[in-house]
């Protein structure tokens, strides 16, 4: 068996070394992955820098959820620093597309480097990539073919910011593009927030509140089989609340049905809730309802 090579990559330079691509820039590269052969044995990529690839390849043995993708044209996934990917190619492979690969220094001090983190697919999962259409794989090239004419001029006092500019520019193409994919993808993504409902349901009719506390938006992206980010951007799409919204909604609900229903302390309500101090459900609820717990026990008993 083949020990698997593991690459920290935490320079644009040591990719394009490993890779044999020439370097333009020293904090920012675009590939042509026609160009590149990747190793026969499997490797591992610990990523210190971003990555965004355009990848030209059939999709149809990849999952939504565990769902099948729909799409056919092409795939757009992304890495940030801190994700690891594993690549699995068989000898010989040259893959089809494109790479954008730029290191944070870069974008420090610039209006990217303050955007950056609004970019949450960079935290979303392979399996959640970005399927273009034809005409959007026309626009997300032509936005990378900006970037690499301007890596191969000679720099100047406007490089950087051009550089910076372009990146953003092709970022919220990205971001236009997943959220017509969430609209295009609305049945399937209905359904997730059916198993949500659910989900919310069965977390606070047994004993977990009283074991884990509070629900997180991670604890039922991973029962949906989604990354959080991906999970709350459709949340947030389908419903115009955030995740985090939408959970602290269907507590309030549990707390209003448990005041009127009950003559259960406040304090026992909030630890059967999943609070870990009563004061903390008492400012969530006046936050939310414009009412403290016991007042609203009162108004509405009369």
């Amino acid at each position: 068996m083949m020990k698997e090579e593991v690459i920290e990559l935490d320079t644009v330079d040591k990719y394009n070394k490993f890779f044999k691509v020439e370097t333009y820039h020293p904090m920012v590269t675009v590939v042509d992955l026609s160009k590149i052969t990747q190793p026969a044995q499997p490797f591992t990529i610990n990523y210190g820098i971003y990555a965004l690839f355009l990848k030209d390849t059939l999709c149809g043995d990849i999952t939504y959820g565990r769902q099948p993708y729909d799409y056919q044209e092409g795939t757009i996934v992304c890495f940030a620093p801190g994700q690891v990917a594993s690549i699995h190619a068989q000898e010989g492979t040259r893959p089809t597309g494109y790479g954008l690969l730029f290191h944070p220094d870069l974008i420090h001090g610039t209006q990217l480097g303050h955007d950056i983190r609004n970019y949450s697919f960079f935290s979303y999962e392979a399996r959640e990539a970005l399927h273009l259409s034809e005409e959007e794989r026309h626009t997300v090239i032509d936005c990378l073919h900006k970037i690499d004419t301007e890596l191969r001029r000679p720099a100047d006092k406007h490089s950087r910011r051009l550089i910076t500019a372009n990146i953003g520019l092709l970022l919220d193409y990205c971001m236009r593009f997943y959220e017509r994919q969430f609209t295009t993808r609305e049945a399937s993504n209905k359904d997730i927030i059916v198993r949500f409902e659910q989900l919310l349901d069965e977390y606070f009719d047994g004993q977990t509140p009283q074991e884990e506390g509070l629900p997180t938006v991670k604890y039922f992206a991973e029962r949906v089989f989604l990354s959080p980010n991906y999970f709350g951007d459709m949340i947030s799409k389908q419903t115009g609340k955030t995740a985090s919204e939408y959970i602290q909604s269907k507590v309030m609900e549990r707390a209003k049905d448990m005041l009127l229903s009950t003559t259960k302390p406040m304090s026992e309500i909030a630890y059967s809730l999943g609070f870990q101090y009563p004061q903390h459900m008492s400012r969530m609820f006046k936050r939310l309802v414009g009412h403290s717990p016991n007042e609203y026990r009162t108004q509405q008993r009369g």
